[in-house]
């Protein structure tokens, strides 16, 4: 427990004498007297029982247990610093969140997210919240850059995600979907050659899904038909498959209302058995606000539901 005799400015001014190695500096820079800071610091040591710091031809140094006591204090001022400057933010009116959002959250995940964050969060209602989508590596760069504050959806498998820090929440596969009445509906088991002789809607070139896509491809020798829809629209996608013969590469969670309701079908052929990480990415270099945490905590409590 921490000695109740032991007061902030005690430790204010045992850190900047130990970044300052003087001090006459350090009372300088905290806008007090020589003798002022001289008595606080006294008065720490006292308290502690130990010397802190000694005195050098250049100054003062370090005891060992002043060392000791820096390794603590310096991170524990900071993260109150951090703390009340947060606090201070929240009382203010913070700035919207900016979210990046990949489509395979768009569907579930986000949108009841979004729901229980203007239902539940009064201590935030100020706070709007200004979604981007598009692919993992546009919003992860912007993420890395401090334009977003958060990306959300499957990326692990992407080159971007890097030293940015990611947070698993669920597993989600690719799904093989057609309409009710698709020529391929209900064939058990289902030969990969005959995908090929149907449209494909899938994600474009150079994302992390359309990794997957090339995988199965791979692994059953089926090159892509030329009648194919390139594109990370869900609406798009689905209205285009409802409408015609077309094969759909779709995120689980897209397609589960349509499932549900007899629109959809998956085939019989997996493209994947686990699926793909879904989960948070946040730029561990920038300080989360109070709002942002707790909308990571709402899309923890939704993924939980989903699992």
């Amino acid at each position: 427990m921490l000695n109740a005799r032991i007061k902030l400015r005690h430790l204010q001014a045992f850190l900047e004498v130990a970044r300052q190695r003087s001090f006459a500096r350090a009372a300088e820079r905290l806008a007090i007297t020589q003798p002022g800071i001289s008595k606080t610091i006294r008065e720490l040591e006292e308290i502690l029982t130990a010397s802190l710091f000694e005195r050098t031809p250049k100054g003062v140094a370090l005891t060992q247990a002043g060392l000791t006591l820096l390794r603590h204090a310096g991170p524990a001022i900071r993260a109150l610093e951090e703390g009340v400057g947060a606090i201070g933010e929240a009382r203010d009116g913070e700035r919207p969140l900016r979210v990046g959002a990949l489509s395979t959250v768009e569907s579930r995940l986000l949108p009841e997210a979004l729901r229980r964050w203007h239902a539940e969060g009064a201590e935030h209602a100020d706070v709007g919240v200004n979604v981007v989508t598009g692919p993992s590596a546009f919003l992860l760069s912007r993420l890395r850059r401090g334009e977003l504050d958060l990306v959300v959806g499957r990326m692990t498998e992407a080159r971007e995600i890097q030293d940015l820090a990611f947070e698993h929440l669920y597993y989600e596969r690719l799904l093989l979907m057609v309409r009710a009445g698709h020529p391929l509906a209900g064939v058990s088991p289902l030969p990969a050659d005959a995908l090929g002789a149907y449209p494909w809607v899938l994600p474009p070139p150079q994302t992390t899904l359309r990794q997957q896509v090339d995988s199965f491809c791979l692994s059953h020798a089926l090159v892509l038909p030329a009648r194919r829809l390139e594109t990370l629209s869900l609406p798009l996608s689905r209205g285009y498959t409802l409408g015609s013969d077309a094969i759909w590469v779709a995120p689980e969670e897209a397609v589960e209302g349509s499932v549900a309701a007899g629109e959809l079908c998956e085939l019989a052929l997996p493209l994947e058995q686990q699926g793909g990480s879904v989960g948070l990415c946040l730029n561990a270099t920038l300080r989360p606000s109070l709002a942002l945490e707790a909308f990571c905590e709402r899309l923890r409590q939704v993924a939980a539901s989903l699992k």
